[in-house]
């Protein structure tokens, strides 16, 4: 891998540090201004790697490597960064909570008008979205991980009180943001005939067949998720929709819309999370606000969460009810994606949703969860190699990979980005408004990434990694490479060199766009830390050369090769222990083991070649 994700991970930290720390207080100044957001994105691109790659960690001070300290010299010493990192963090969720201690979630700057010149009112400013409940699940988290390790190393009463302070604002947004990803999952229900039907049969029925035919078979993939849907999900929304799924001739989506839904009831937690705010988001699922909830509940699953008891009882049983939702859309999205026998929908780009709008964006999402559900589900690798077809040709079509030579309609997934409306935003005053992502390509290199740790043929994990050094490249050549921001993100003219100096925005840090940098060099690491899945072809050579090896070995001892002198029998024992060696590596690292089994293989050559001298033989 060419990425080296601790040196550019390193490099983001000192920009970091320069951009956010001046006068001793951290500076909130990204490109779309201060919102709950783009504040927690910024905090993130410090806290993600210092709590999920144990060289970055900044817990205890004593243990913080050389280098990192030399990178984060802005931020102070050893002892004075993690308590810097704390007061700044204190100050975020201070900014977003109000005055009756409710937490804010609201898209604030993020959000657009989908309409022309038309004013967006404050209300709907302050409207909650997806985003900032995912992004703060992933915050809270980071800090209650970060505050487990550091508060061992305290002493001072004044600091010990501080930090837990902290732990109890982080506990309550925590829980206040669980509880809106609940009242936020959307459940759309809907006839085989009628337009979102349509598109749905459309999508799925690649070898043209009989509508209706499809129409059952899939019904009969989707029959578990939907008994499910129907008898499981009892609390937050979605669980009304569940006894339109008793008629045998709806068909059904699931995910999550862009914020709390329209009439989602209260939960009933006893997590004091102040005023649980009436719904007007859409009831049915947006790809994008999907991903990011099923990122975020992901966190909350982790093996890190539950080692190091991040989570109280009451957020537990909040995350069994996120967790059930979580495998049923994965569930979902999978079975639609790969339905049918020949041709998988997820192949036939552009994706198409319900509402008719395609988008190789899109593409990706889906090819994103069909990726988890593989993680979590397994696979075959002939399935696995057939999504990196899939990535590799995103790549493409999307002008990663391949070269643009001139303005292309290809180039607006990557500036300005794709819109979409946010229907139902309109309810409290004002005009329809509109999310805008153009994250495709650090989205595209974190599942590559992803695909690339569950390959287990060798030559198709080389393309992964291969692909994902590729986008590496073009994100490169998109970092800001002067002023006070330099060494963090966007500018997308430096890939795209025809587009207008101005299109790379104000000059000023996207923290949306390095958060997703920092999130792929995470993963990066993560690759190069964890085992490679052993190679099946590497296990059945290692296998062969064992065995003849031991039939060798055998046969040396067989014929009293140890008998023959001291040297001999030590060599012969030597060779025994290599052989229990490489029997013991082969499950993990086959070819560690074909190698061991070679060299022990060349040993007894040699032995058989001495004794047949021995003996007159040549």
């Amino acid at each position: 891998m060419q990425t080296q994700p601790r040196q550019q991970l390193l490099d983001i930290w000192q920009a970091t540090a320069r951009v956010s720390y001046r006068d001793g207080e951290w500076i909130r100044d990204g490109r779309n201004g201060g919102n709950s957001i783009s504040d927690a994105e910024q905090l993130l691109c410090i806290m993600a790697p210092a709590t999920q790659i144990p060289l970055f960690r900044l817990d205890r001070p004593d243990a913080v490597a050389g280098d990192v300290l030399e990178k984060l010299r802005a931020l102070g010493d050893n002892r004075q960064i993690p308590v810097r990192l704390i007061r700044a963090l204190t100050a975020y969720i201070d900014r977003y909570t109000a005055p009756d201690g409710t937490p804010i979630f609201s898209g604030s700057g993020y959000f657009r008008s989908d309409v022309e010149d038309e004013e967006i009112k404050q209300a709907q400013r302050e409207l909650d979205v997806v985003d900032s409940f995912s992004i703060s699940v992933t915050l809270m988290l980071a800090i209650a991980g970060f505050i487990k390790i550091f508060r061992q190393e305290l002493g001072r009463p004044a600091l010990i009180e501080l930090v837990e302070q902290l732990e109890q604002k982080a506990s309550r947004r925590l829980s206040a943001a669980m509880t809106g990803l609940l009242r936020s999952f959307a459940v759309n229900v809907f006839s085989a005939d009628s337009d979102f039907g349509d598109e749905l049969i459309r999508t799925v029925n690649q070898g043209r067949r009989p509508v209706q035919q499809v129409v059952d078979e899939l019904r009969e993939a989707l029959r578990e998720i939907n008994a499910r849907l129907r008898d499981d999900v009892t609390i937050g929304s979605g669980a009304a929709e569940g006894s339109e799924l008793d008629n045998p001739n709806r068909l059904f989506e699931c995910g999550w819309s862009w914020g709390v839904v329209r009439e989602a009831p209260e939960i009933d937690t006893q997590a004091a999370i102040g005023a649980q705010k009436a719904g007007v988001a859409q009831n049915a699922p947006y790809l994008y606000f999907t991903t990011v909830a099923l990122d975020a509940i992901q966190e909350l699953t982790s093996p890190r969460t539950r080692l190091l008891g991040l989570l109280d009882p009451e957020q537990a049983r909040l995350t069994q009810s996120l967790q059930l939702r979580y495998e049923l859309t994965q569930s979902y999205w999978a079975t639609v994606a790969t339905f049918g026998g020949g041709k998988w929908p997820l192949e036939d780009m552009p994706w198409r949703t319900t509402d008719g709008i395609e988008a190789d964006y899109f593409t990706l999402l889906i090819g994103g969860m069909v990726v988890q559900n593989m993680q979590s589900a397994g696979s075959s690798d002939t399935d696995r190699r057939r999504v990196a077809n899939v990535m590799e040709d995103l790549a493409a079509r999307s002008r990663i990979t391949r070269r643009s030579t001139e303005p292309e309609s290809a180039i607006a997934v990557h500036y300005p980005g794709m819109h979409f409306p946010l229907e139902g935003s309109e309810d409290v005053g004002g005009p329809t408004l509109a999310w805008t992502v153009a994250d495709i390509s650090p989205t595209l290199f974190r599942r590559t990434l992803n695909l690339a740790q569950m390959l287990t043929d060798g030559a198709a994990r080389s393309r992964m990694i291969g692909l994902s050094d590729d986008i590496w490249k073009h994100l490169r050549s998109r970092m800001i490479t002067d002023g006070d921001d330099r060494g963090l993100w966007d500018r997308p003219a430096g890939a795209f060199p025809y587009l207008a100096k101005e299109d790379d925005g104000p000059g000023k840090v996207s923290w949306y766009y390095t958060k997703r940098v920092v999130d792929c060099l995470v993963s990066a690491a993560q690759l190069i830390q964890e085992a490679s899945p052993p190679s099946e072809l590497l296990g059945r050579v290692a296998d062969d050369l064992l065995d003849e090896a031991e039939y060798l070995y055998d046969r040396e001892l067989l014929n009293g090769t140890t008998t023959r002198g001291v040297g001999l029998k030590v060599e012969l024992d030597q060779i025994g222990l290599e052989l229990r060696r490489a029997r013991s590596v082969r499950p993990r690292r086959p070819g560690v083991a074909v190698a061991l089994a070679q060299e022990v293989l060349g040993r007894l050559d040699r032995l058989s070649a001495a004794r047949g001298a021995d003996s007159g033989l040549t």
